[in-house]
């Protein structure tokens, strides 16, 4: 009794086998004959709802890190209404001609945590290395970067889950702010981009490794293309450190190969499409072949000596613009419309009961301003400006 028992068990059990078996070749195949959707943006929203956590609280700290610069720079106050989108008041911008990107001024970035030579390596301020990738140089730079993001990293996370993508982001915009301290210049920069570039360089990696997989791949390599050119041509504009994004797509990449060895298969028939879109056949076939071990296990090796080099040498304060004269160009490019020095320069300053004269004695540009009292921090602000 108990062995015909037994044996009617172990028949159940392989028509339940079989029975999944079936299943998922029929869903395979259901998969080919649905609607593609090309891109995430595109999608309805509530397809787009499920495992978006990770992305969405990195935009919120975002949004409250640029809230909180806009708090200490106080155009309003600190320059006496000389600014742009007046009726903003304390939360009013710096004028283009201080920051094309509008936004805070110089003094406001090195307080709330940007990077900076003087503050980095003198002042031996290791903190703003974690500070400066959650800090953005203007509205204009919020804007493109957290777009750029959301349209990237909400098809990473539905596709890999929040775990592994929200680990590459932050060890994307770590390595890159590291890369970025490498390269210091003395004037005030964020490296907020360096995630972002972070996650492009992911996405690389991942059409790479699974190749075979994608559909629709040309067109999501242009779409990726078209943000990691923006990204950097941004870049060249002082306040945004061109080499944190450097830094980060190099992390992203390597990361891209360890952590993104399989797609969140079963979450595939819910939530096929985005950028760049899966062949069903492939995912039944190639189920078994995407994980390789020893890749990855060389790649995070590889990740692991780079990342490791990268912190001792910030330790050591080595400077490499040393070693590379022209390197500063990757970074800023000069222009009619900006500086790119990163000089401290001397201006003279006249008070009288009503106003406030700054000379430049180098150019022998001066500036009248209706007002006695300014900061320190801002006397700097103005003077470079006039001198530069």
């Amino acid at each position: 009794m108990a062995e015909s028992s037994k044996f009617q068990t172990q028949i159940e059990i392989k028509q339940q086998m079989a029975a999944a078996r079936f299943s998922t070749e029929l869903t395979a195949e259901e998969l080919l004959k649905e609607e593609r959707v090309p891109f995430p943006f595109f999608k309805p929203l509530s397809q787009k709802g499920a495992n978006t956590w990770i992305i969405s609280l990195f935009v919120i700290l975002h949004l409250g890190a640029f809230i909180a610069t806009m708090i200490v720079n106080d155009c309003w106050e600190n320059s006496h209404g000389d600014c742009a989108l007046k009726p903003l008041r304390r939360f009013s911008f710096q004028p283009l001609s201080e920051n094309p990107l509008l936004g805070p001024s110089a003094s406001a970035l090195d307080e709330i945590g940007a990077l900076r030579k003087t503050l980095l390596t003198n002042n031996h301020q290791l903190w703003r290395i974690f500070s400066s990738p959650w800090l953005h140089a203007g509205l204009f730079h919020l804007i493109i970067n957290l777009s750029s993001v959301i349209f990237v990293g909400i098809h990473l996370e539905q596709e890999f889950g929040p775990l592994r993508i929200g680990v590459i982001y932050i060890l994307s915009a770590i390595t890159g702010s590291l890369v970025a301290a490498l390269f210091i210049q003395d004037r005030p920069s964020v490296s907020s981009s360096g995630a972002l570039v972070g996650l492009l360089g992911t996405l690389l990696s991942s059409v790479i490794r699974n190749w075979k997989l994608y559909t629709n791949k040309f067109a999501g390599l242009v779409a990726t293309m078209t943000i990691l050119m923006t990204t950097l041509v941004l870049g060249l504009i002082p306040y945004i450190n061109n080499f944190a994004n450097i830094g980060g797509f190099m992390s992203g990449f390597l990361l891209g190969f360890v952590l993104l060895f399989r797609p969140q298969q079963e979450k595939l028939a819910c939530n096929k499409g985005g950028i760049f879109e899966f062949d069903a056949k492939h995912i039944v076939k190639r189920r078994k072949t995407l994980d390789k071990p020893v890749q990855r296990g060389v790649v995070l090796v590889i990740f692991a000596l780079l990342l490791s080099g990268i912190i001792i040498a910030v330790l050591h304060r080595v400077d490499a613009n040393k070693y590379c004269s022209w390197c500063h160009y990757l970074d800023c490019v000069p222009s009619k419309w900006w500086s790119c020095t990163d000089k401290a320069f001397h201006c003279e300053k006249m008070v009288n009961s009503e106003h406030l004269t700054l000379s430049c004695p180098n150019t022998g540009r001066f500036r009248v301003f209706p007002f006695t009292d300014i900061s320190e921090a801002r006397f700097q602000d103005v003077c470079n400006l006039i001198c530069s």
